[in-house]
């Protein structure tokens, strides 16, 4: 990110210096070019607009994070996470079978998978390492990826969202007339992603063998596997007690929920405008009504959640300050117009606009930056998140995930350095997603 942040800012002065060392109104110019701005004094005004554009879009997106991670909560406490989770649980254990089905592992995958599809990516991310520590309980080799961490990490940059809460907040704060339109194309790219990463990872895990352990390997220092080995009663009590109730749902039930979250995709395309805005405000009463049903104190919940939407909006914009300054530099230099312009010959003949291509980029690489790039482009006033380019890059950044930051935190929580296939299969899934994300939206929404 540092690299890509200093090369556009650089291209940008660089191409506004030239152009301005060109500049000359020259005594034939008509008034209103005299009177226009040089390219260097465009370039200032760009950056201060980007900036001041920044600030404004982070202080609208408080009050709208609060509220989608406040409803968040409350399900959350409601034990939405643990429904979800025995309603997987089933085909966890077709797809892991090397995991024993009471293993600790077992239960914080779920919870995990559960948590990223209800877009909670702050719950995801403490069960997700969680689950890697109880993999590693199980690795014959320490330092090496087994083929559950794989597959598991794998599923995890590529995982069903049900909800992407966040980039509908980004949208409504940028004024989309449809900041949930995005539900049925997200939830089309990830089911194909997620399927294109479980082939993946079970294609190649036979092309790169574990071996066998040495001394070194073996004498790797884990204080997390000995909790697992002597019974801690640390270890994840809320994914065991998750656990201990997954009987109550039978496979059969399991495939009948995804049967009918795959129908849900063909039944949002037919009637998606007259469901659209009753999304929103049925997500508002339902999440309330079920909290208050499970006995949950939903007032104090909300505001409990509500809060980590002011944290995490307020987290969030010196990084929107960042891109969308280099952006608007990129955008008022001519640099952007010149690139799209070179791009758009390759990639808009196959449904992915130049303007988007930088997301599809950026994605696996930084979360937050694709976070700026995607805010940059839905306010843009010659796109809006209304648009082709505006719902394309809106399923992109719903449907994938920071792949490369995902691999080194929950890598590095078990020490592996020989990660054998799961990058090749992430990486499979990325450019799975955003290529279902090319084909749905252009299907439902045309290209621009």
């Amino acid at each position: 990110m540092n690299i890509l942040f200093l090369a556009i800012v650089v291209i940008a002065f660089l191409t506004a210096g030239w152009h301005q060392l060109q500049w000359q109104p020259g005594p034939t110019a008509t008034a209103q070019a005299a009177a226009s701005a040089s390219p260097m004094e465009q370039l200032s005004a760009g950056m201060i607009s980007s900036a001041t554009g920044a600030i404004e879009l982070a202080i609208g997106l408080v009050g709208i994070m609060a509220l989608f991670l406040g409803l968040m909560k409350v399900a959350e406490e409601g034990g939405l996470l643990t429904i979800i989770a025995k309603l997987i649980r089933p085909l966890m254990v077709r797809l892991f079978p090397q995991v024993p089905a009471n293993h600790p592992a077992m239960g914080a995958m779920i919870l995990n998978m559960s948590a990223t599809a209800l877009g909670l990516g702050n719950a995801a991310t403490p069960f997700g390492i969680r689950a890697m520590q109880a993999l590693d309980a199980l690795n014959a080799r320490p330092g090496t990826a087994t083929n559950a961490m794989a597959l598991f990490l794998a599923i995890n940059t590529s995982g069903v969202t049900l909800l992407p809460a966040k980039v509908i907040a980004i949208r409504a704060a940028s004024g989309s007339m449809d900041p949930a339109g995005i539900l049925p194309t997200t939830l089309f790219a990830t089911i194909v992603s997620t399927v294109a990463a479980i082939a993946a990872a079970l294609l190649f895990q036979r092309y790169f063998p574990v071996g066998q352990a040495s001394a070194e390997e073996l004498a790797l220092e884990r204080p997390w596997v000995k909790e697992f080995q002597q019974g801690s009663t640390t270890v994840l009590e809320t994914a065991d007690s998750a656990q201990n109730d997954q009987s109550a749902y039978p496979f059969w039930v399991s495939v009948l929920a995804l049967s009918a979250m795959v129908l849900a995709i063909p039944a949002t395309i037919v009637w998606g405008k007259a469901i659209a805005p009753w999304i929103v405000p049925g997500m508002m009463v339902g999440f309330l009504l079920f909290g208050w049903l499970r006995g949950v104190r939903i007032y104090e919940s909300f505001i409990a959640g509500a809060k980590d939407g002011f944290d995490v909006a307020l987290r969030i914009m010196p990084y929107l300050v960042a891109i969308l300054v280099a952006v608007g530099m990129l955008r008022s230099s001519g640099a952007l117009d010149v690139i799209v312009g070179a791009l758009a010959v390759f990639t808009a003949p196959l449904g992915l606009p130049a303007e988007a291509l930088p997301m599809a980029l950026l994605r696996p690489l930084s979360g937050s930056g694709s976070y700026g790039v995607m805010s940059s482009i839905l306010t843009d006033p010659a796109i809006g998140p209304d648009s082709y380019v505006g719902y394309l890059v809106s399923t992109i950044m719903g449907s994938s995930e920071t792949t490369f930051y995902v691999l080194a935190v929950y890598f590095g929580a078990v020490q592996v350095r020989r990660i054998r296939h799961t990058l090749l299969a992430a990486l499979i899934a990325d450019v799975v997603a955003v290529m279902a994300s090319v084909a749905i939206c252009s299907y439902l929404f045309g290209q621009a």
